[in-house]
């Protein structure tokens, strides 16, 4: 007895999650991209969200393919013949394709320097596309009916508001001192980042009160170093606080703090990430 142990690994690693929060990021870069056709005071921001969007898509392409185990096997998702639709992963594969090609045409027309219908109308496909890339990353998680925490038909929901967070407030750092562009961005986090912190709360209300496993993946999430990095972090300071402070800035029609909210939100939806991830998977490594 005891001569064979097996060791339990998790199934998705941590490259996921960095790729979870650049996707997140440029999903919310593209939208901000065409926000620029409907609201004049982010105009300052449509070329700096394209290019960032675009080049987010190489860093999350390359971590995809890094994290194959036959790194070439990503030529398949070019293959019709191959896919199998009946995967959310061929869906996803496709969705991103479809991303970059539409976003170097975008980027193309906005070298032209015009304003032109062509170039709007690039920008709402491209907008459009993005808001698949956050969709289906949150739809893969949430068919695992073995994974309390993701079998929930809320997670896409969440991974777009993180997405629509972080975008805003990547935007808020680019904007610098943009006066205008810097109201609207406040109220994208501030609005965004409170629904992220709704949500959590009924997922975490739903887990604690689940069956076993539910406890058990609970406890994970909320206590030791996992359990710092997604409440002490990604909820404290990544999700209350900035929240606080945008409301207060909102309040006084003060800037101050915007920069720093910011940063909190990027902070914060990253530990969300990782812990959303990584944690609901350690309670298969301890059995």
């Amino acid at each position: 007895m005891g001569d064979y142990v097996w060791f339990h690994d998790v199934s998705w690693h941590a490259t996921y999650a960095i790729y979870f929060f650049v996707i997140g990021i440029l999903a919310g870069l593209s939208f901000l991209s065409y926000g620029s056709w409907m609201m004049p005071a982010l105009r300052p921001l449509r070329e700096k969200a394209a290019y960032g969007s675009l080049g987010l898509l190489v860093v999350g392409g390359l971590l995809l393919i890094a994290d194959l185990s036959q790194p070439l096997r990503f030529l398949n998702i070019l293959n019709p013949a191959y896919l199998h639709f009946t995967s959310p992963l061929a869906w996803g594969a496709l969705n991103i394709v479809a991303f970059g090609v539409c976003s170097l045409l975008y980027i193309v027309e906005l070298r032209k320097g015009e304003e032109s219908v062509r170039g709007k109308t690039l920008a709402m496909v491209t907008a459009l596309l993005a808001l698949g890339l956050p969709i289906y990353t949150g739809y893969d998680l949430s068919v695992h009916q073995s994974r309390p925490m993701w079998n929930t038909p809320i997670m896409p929901v969440l991974f777009v508001a993180l997405a629509i967070a972080s975008g805003s407030a990547v935007g808020t750092l680019l904007a610098g001192g943009n006066q205008a562009a810097q109201k609207i961005l406040r109220e994208f986090m501030l609005w965004s980042t409170a629904a992220v912190g709704v949500m959590l709360i009924g997922i975490l209300g739903t887990t604690n009160y689940g069956g076993s496993a539910e406890e058990l993946t609970f406890m994970i999430l909320t206590t030791g170093t996992m359990g710092m990095l997604f409440i002490g972090v990604g909820f404290l300071a990544g999700t209350a606080a900035p929240v606080a402070m945008l409301f207060f800035a909102h309040l006084k029609e003060r800037t101050t703090g915007l920069f720093l909210a910011a940063i909190l939100i990027l902070l914060g939806s990253a530990a969300l990430r990782y812990a959303l991830l990584m944690g609901p998977q350690q309670l298969q490594t301890l059995y």
